[in-house]
């Protein structure tokens, strides 16, 4: 088959870039051009045909994805899909199936088939955990055993899979020699590097990277090239084993694209909010414009509980400055896993942080979406607000509390609503000028 890149390259335009172009308000023609320079991506396995297809990249909005799936402490299939259709229903751009616990690929296979979204994965997940259960330990996989997996999972319709090329024997001396306070925190970079080290062989996902690309190619499975060693504490943001793996990212990404394979690139992590700028600028030059994965980035360490909002923080600002793609964080993050709540307030922080990059780099939706809710707010319509909130359940459910509607007005400040007070100055000043 032609992937989209191939297409691009080729100058054709495909279906899927026409759909796109439409609601990415872009010149076909453009769109094309920046897939075929690697710079976009539309995540698309024919196998899977997701019909709410995004294209992620230089000059589209910013996207957000959702993580989901079981653990090994709580498998509850019909929680991870609740979470899914709320992702849906949400208008996430993507999800991705992080199981690790239970029957992982008829789990995997279900969610297929119920997502309407682009679904990504990791097959280290699978790989590691299938050793596990045969009662052996992680490190009893064979180098075979990673290309089967990545195989089946695009054979199954696969969108895009996070592929830990980026770890090898050069990249692991040096996290090794680095000064961190926390070493490895991506789960497959651990994996993959314990693995390496109880084997003493190279990494399969490096040393077998033609063969997965060539898998890649004949599905048109994006692939997310994983950054493993992701700071995972601000402390360690930026220094020589995140970088070092970052060239080597850049390197992989350029073999990709010579054999129509579309990239996407990982990225941090843990980032202190005067890092943010920097660090995009560097991934952005060192990967030549591709785009751009983030995990946040959190701002600070000490907010369990509330790390949704020091990812928010983080994303917006790190997508103002040229990220793509953002991978939401709940307030579960480093506790436990997140239940359907987590999830919604997941998700609704991380579209603030997309819209917030969105409006202050002047996209004409965002612009739009934002000028109506001043109206609508000076106004005092509240239909109108509801309509362009950002969450309007939530926003009905607060009216709804507090008994604010048309003829009762918001119990912050009643008769002393500015805004009530401004409308009857502009009617008095108006009768002026008659």
């Amino acid at each position: 088959m032609t992937t989209q890149l191939q297409s691009a390259q080729k100058g054709i335009i495909t279906d899927q870039m026409k759909k796109v172009a439409s609601s990415e308000d872009i010149d076909s023609e453009k769109l094309r051009e920046l897939i075929g320079d690697g710079k976009v991506v539309i995540p698309f396995n024919p196998k899977h045909s997701p019909s709410n297809i995004s294209a992620i990249g230089k000059e589209m909005r910013v996207k957000i994805n959702v993580n989901l799936g079981t653990s090994p402490e709580i498998i509850n299939l019909q929680d991870e899909l609740t979470k899914l259709k709320l992702a849906c229903e949400l208008n996430a751009d993507a999800v991705m199936d992080l199981s690790t616990g239970g029957d992982l690929q008829e789990i995997r296979k279900i969610i297929i088939d119920k997502s309407s979204l682009p679904l990504g994965t990791v097959p280290a997940y699978e790989i590691f955990e299938t050793s596990k259960r045969g009662g052996h330990d992680f490190s009893s996989a064979k180098a075979s055993d990673f290309i089967k997996t990545v195989k089946r999972q695009a054979e199954e319709g696969v969108d895009f899979m996070t592929i830990h090329a980026g770890v090898n024997s050069d990249t692991v001396k040096k996290i090794r020699q680095s000064k961190r306070i926390m070493g490895i925190v991506s789960r497959g970079g651990a994996l993959t590097v314990n693995w390496m080290t109880k084997n003493n062989k190279e990494n399969p996902f490096f040393e077998r990277y033609d063969e997965i690309l060539d898998i890649a190619a004949e599905h048109d499975v994006t692939i997310s090239l994983g950054d493993a060693f992701r700071p995972g504490a601000t402390h360690d943001a930026g220094d020589s084993a995140q970088i070092s793996e970052l060239i080597l990212l850049s390197e992989l990404a350029d073999r990709a694209n010579q054999k129509g394979v579309q990239v996407i690139i990982e990225g941090p992590g843990h980032v202190p909010l005067n890092q943010i700028e920097s660090n995009m600028v560097i991934q952005k030059t060192i990967c030549k414009q591709r785009p751009f994965y983030v995990l946040g980035p959190l701002v600070c360490d000490i907010a369990c509980g509330y790390d949704h909002m020091t990812s928010a923080i983080g994303g917006s600002i790190a997508a103002y400055h040229g990220a793509d793609f953002l991978c939401y964080v709940t307030p579960a993050e480093h506790l436990r896993l997140p239940t359907i709540d987590d999830v919604r307030n997941g998700i609704i922080a991380s579209k603030i942080a997309a819209f917030s990059a969105d409006l202050a780099r002047g996209k004409k939706y965002a612009v739009i979406q934002n000028m109506e809710m001043c109206k609508a707010r000076n106004n005092l319509d509240w239909d109108k607000m509801i309509k362009h909130s950002i969450d309007p359940s939530a926003t009905t459910l607060s009216l709804q509390k507090s008994g604010t509607n048309h003829e009762k007005p918001c119990t912050m400040c009643g008769d002393y609503c500015a805004i009530k007070i401004n409308c009857l100055f502009h009617s008095e000043t108006a009768l002026l000028f008659i």
